[in-house]
């Protein structure tokens, strides 16, 4: 984390977070180190469908038709995102941490992230194995941060 925070800075690129399922542990992760001042812009929860919708502006459509848990939602979350935030660096997270509200086609554990950079998005679909919450949640904010740091650089 000292070192994405050291990389951001040195590149003085300014990141902002969209988290849904993880609800704000990405944000609380960055905050932790000493120096994120410099880098980290914003960090919006937008756990229910409605905030996605009136906060982000994500099309009620998308999440009708595909659900907030899916790669175009999670597009949508960080397209948006950039428009609100101004920062370089943008990240959106959306799925289910359970241990309830899995289905078979979205298990529990079903995590999309999506980082854009510039004009490059990436949305990445994880699926964590654990069934503990927590795990999920920490797994997704390890990964997400991986993706950063890859993108950053």
């Amino acid at each position: 984390m000292k070192s994405l925070i050291k990389l951001l800075t040195k590149k003085k690129l300014k990141i902002s977070f969209v988290e849904s399922c993880t609800g704000g542990l990405l944000a609380s992760t960055i905050t932790s180190i000493s120096g994120a001042s410099k880098v980290f812009n914003l960090g919006l929860v937008t756990y229910s469908n409605q905030a996605k919708i009136k906060i982000l502006k994500v099309n009620k459509n998308i999440i009708k038709k595909y659900g907030a848990v899916s790669h175009e939602c999670c597009s949508a979350m960080v397209e948006n995102l950039t428009r609100i935030s101004k920062a370089n660096i943008n990240v959106s997270i959306t799925g289910i941490a359970g241990p309830k509200g899995g289905t078979k086609q979205k298990p529990v554990g079903l995590v999309y992230i999506g980082v854009k950079k510039g004009n490059k998005i990436l949305i990445n679909r994880c699926l964590f194995k654990s069934k503990k919450r927590s795990s999920i949640q920490k797994a997704t904010v390890k990964k997400a941060l991986d993706l950063v740091l890859r993108v950053a650089k």
